[in-house]
């Protein structure tokens, strides 16, 4: 019994990556065709993202927009959770559901407010608009985490600096920022590598203005493949791998994830 269910395990995680081998194997292909398995063997286009101008400046686009679009959803996030942590009434979760809300409408519904909202205000095609709408768009991922931090605090440490003549900024900065310094990074990781991933808001929001590595494989495709496309797949699956890998090293994963501890 135990065998048959390791062998129907093994099955359904070889489908699940099925398509991951496909894309990596094309993206080692000798030749400018979608062949597999690939025909010969070379490195040859992933050297093309750091030295082509245009797929490195992608490339560039692509990791700005992710760095400074989840410090902002972290940004927002934490004073969010901070007041909903602190103040527990029925009339509190109204802000609860407006920071889940951008992440639970469909992505096209959510593009498309914000680009007639950049439009009606004149500042579609800002490259800074991205950076705002993907803040807004995964505000959802850090204030879940975040939530999950403040949740595991014990109250009775903050009550304790309390007394002994903390203010709110002192107890905050001394007692709470370091019990959920691991949700703020992870947090921050989550939004960091769905931004990198995301098409559809940066694409209504800027246009063609500025070209993030999702935006530029689909104007390429309009002119043909190249097993580039794929290599970016693969880096884009490495740096999400890198990311979480080291969330799961530095930090408590199963806490993270909403586990709670044996002692409680």
């Amino acid at each position: 019994m135990i065998a048959l269910r390791r062998l129907f395990l093994t099955a359904v995680g070889l489908f699940l990556a099925l398509p991951l081998i496909v894309v990596a194997g094309v993206s080692v292909n000798q030749r400018q065709s979608l062949a597999f398995p690939p025909q010969g063997f070379s490195l040859s286009w992933y050297g093309q993202i750091f030295t082509n101008p245009e797929w490195r400046n992608a490339l560039i686009a692509s990791l700005t927009l992710a760095a400074f679009s989840a410090l902002l959803a972290l940004a927002i996030a934490l004073p969010l959770a901070w007041f909903l942590w602190r103040r527990i009434a029925p009339w509190a979760n109204i802000f609860q559901l407006l920071g889940i809300a951008p992440f639970t409408l469909p992505p096209v519904i959510t593009a498309l407010g914000l680009l007639t909202f950049w439009a009606t205000t004149g500042f579609y095609g800002q490259s800074w608009t991205a950076v705002i709408s993907h803040g807004i768009f995964f505000v959802t991922l850090p204030l879940v985490t975040l939530s999950l931090g403040f949740s595991a605090i014990d109250r009775s440490l903050v009550e304790a600096a309390a007394t002994m003549g903390a203010d709110d900024k002192t107890v905050f900065r001394t007692v709470v920022l370091p019990l959920i310094l691991p949700y703020l990074v992870s947090g921050y990781a989550f939004a960091f590598v769905l931004s990198l991933n995301e098409y559809i808001v940066a694409y209504m929001t800027v246009g063609f203005t500025m070209e993030t590595l999702p935006i530029k494989i689909f104007n390429a495709l309009r002119y043909g493949y190249t097993p580039t496309m794929a290599s970016v797949t693969v880096l884009f699956l490495g740096v999400a791998a890198i990311v979480f890998g080291l969330v799961a090293r530095f930090g408590d994963l199963p806490k993270l994830l909403g586990a709670m501890s044996e002692d409680r």
